[in-house]
């Protein structure tokens, strides 16, 4: 679509995520809160809804709610009731799913999400608990339904963002943060694969200037967060073409195809049935008191934004080292154990963004598998520092061999290996001595004028001492005896 046309038009979006809460047992319910086992197997008759069975609200649960609303900025109420919202459904046996209506555990919040460069802020609505459905599945050329309820019951919040969001761009960043968050938190594993992170985008168009937001629609079926680019990149521009045509802006849950990066239609929304809300009659009101939430607040651990404030800040990093660093937790803390122990941020930034991050992918490696502590990667960066060994020796011999000795330390095992520099002023003066009296017609050529011989004559120098010599200080006597 022409960029003139497109920029006529304000797009708003609003997105509403579901995330499924790492808890051992279901929302309301004892039953196993597992994934992969076989179908239908935790299952009990609370989550098959029989007669006579009551539920039970799931207290850690309700923890990861609080922590998320903690995280994105969010008033938490106090006193907190259930609904039922009912639908049905043939992976939903009760008929209704307990969930909260008019009193979300979480909100008035937001979230500031950078986008290029510059942080944008976005309204969280509210976050509220309730329970998944189960998984019906269509088998290719099958006419019948599969259903496997061991979903259902899942914990899960919805986390509804404000219609603050203007770009597929800016909706990548927001979900990109939402998911760093619950990561950290350790509430959810943001597998959007695996259906445990999912979100809907609700999208409309207008006239930049006018007074009301245009019709919305809402999209759903994405799995992934470049997925939900494409669908909102997509329907921006058929809501406009269908403006410009004269034509009006259907309200519809529309689905999208990853392979042909179209959205299509699936119900229209003027049909939906009520979902008649009312108060669950089998769930007492939720109190949440001061010593819960003092406690929620003391569990916190650092979050991805703090983290960035203060690798930029105290330790001095680039946006874009301490964008890389905080994108997954265990790195994070890794490095930021690492970087208590050295004042060399850099380079501990360095190390742990290149030889530590290749050894992992190299080998399929989580962080948490890596072998070495911060202490033993903190003794090779003071190693360098100090002189004793250069960048060259510590990555290609040091390095390796603490990972196959995860017990030795640093200083221990470059003297057992030898690695230690050629420090001595006069020990390496003599051999800078040895080159030049190895090379005259070179070293007419240099103070002739050819300054690139510096390399040739440094690569020399290191033969010389088994690339043991300090680089630097291996440069300086270098040239000044070229000077000479």
């Amino acid at each position: 679509m022409d960029d003139a046309l497109l920029a006529k038009y304000q797009p708003v979006i609003g997105l509403e995520v579901h995330a499924q809460l790492l808890t051992r047992s279901k929302m309301y319910s004892s039953d196993e809160n597992e994934y992969g086992v076989a179908p239908n197997t935790n299952l009990s008759v609370i989550t098959l809804g029989h007669p006579g069975t009551l539920p039970k609200v799931n207290r850690t649960a309700v923890d990861f709610a609080m922590k998320m609303g903690l995280a994105t900025n969010c008033h938490i109420r106090r006193d907190n009731l259930f609904a039922r919202k009912n639908y049905f459904y043939p992976d939903l046996p009760k008929g209704y799913q307990i969930t909260q209506d008019k009193t979300p555990i979480c909100y008035d919040g937001h979230l500031d999400v950078r986008v290029g460069d510059e942080v944008k802020r976005i309204g969280v609505t509210r976050i509220h608990m309730e329970e998944d459905a189960g998984k019906s599945m269509h088998l290719a050329g099958e006419t019948e339904t599969l259903v496997d309820l061991n979903r259902a019951g899942v914990p899960l919040i919805e986390i509804v963002s404000e219609p603050d969001i203007r770009t597929g761009e800016e909706a990548y960043a927001y979900l990109t943060e939402i998911k760093k968050l619950v990561e950290y938190l350790g509430i959810c594993d943001g597998n959007m694969e695996e259906g445990s992170l999912r979100c809907d985008a609700n999208i409309s168009v207008m006239l930049h200037g006018a007074p009301e937001f245009g019709m919305k629609v809402e999209v759903k079926n994405m799995n992934s967060f470049r997925n939900v680019q494409r669908a909102i990149a997509y329907e921006i521009e058929r809501q406009i073409a269908l403006v410009e045509a004269g034509e009006e802006v259907a309200s519809e849950t529309r689905g999208f195809d990853a392979v042909t990066g179209t959205t299509n239609g699936q119900r229209s929304k003027e049909t939906l049935n009520d979902y008649r809300y009312f108060p669950e009659p089998d769930l007492p009101p939720l109190v949440i008191d001061d010593a819960w939430l003092h406690r929620i607040q003391a569990e916190l651990p650092a979050l991805p934004q703090q983290l960035y404030a203060r690798f930029t800040g105290e330790l001095g990093l680039s946006d874009y080292d301490a964008s890389v660093l905080i994108d997954q937790k265990e790195v994070a803390q890794y490095f930021d154990g690492l970087a208590r122990l050295t004042p060399n941020a850099k380079a501990a930034a360095n190390w742990v963004m290149g030889p530590v991050k290749s050894y992992l992918n190299e080998r399929a490696l989580a962080m948490e598998d890596f072998p070495l502590d911060p202490a033993q990667l903190a003794g090779i960066i003071e190693l360098i520092d100090a002189a004793k060994i250069n960048y060259s020796v510590a990555s290609k011999q040091l390095f390796p061999y603490l990972l196959e000795h995860p017990t030795a330390n640093a200083t221990g095992a470059a003297e057992a290996l030898g690695l230690l520099s050629k420090t001595d002023g006069d020990e390496l003066g003599a051999l800078v001595a040895q080159v030049l009296a190895a090379n005259p017609a070179k070293v007419a050529e240099y103070r002739a004028g050819k300054k690139s011989l510096t390399g040739m004559f440094m690569g020399e120098l290191m033969k010389l001492t088994g690339g043991k010599a300090d680089p630097k200080q291996a440069n300086q006597l270098l040239r000044a005896a070229l000077e000479e």
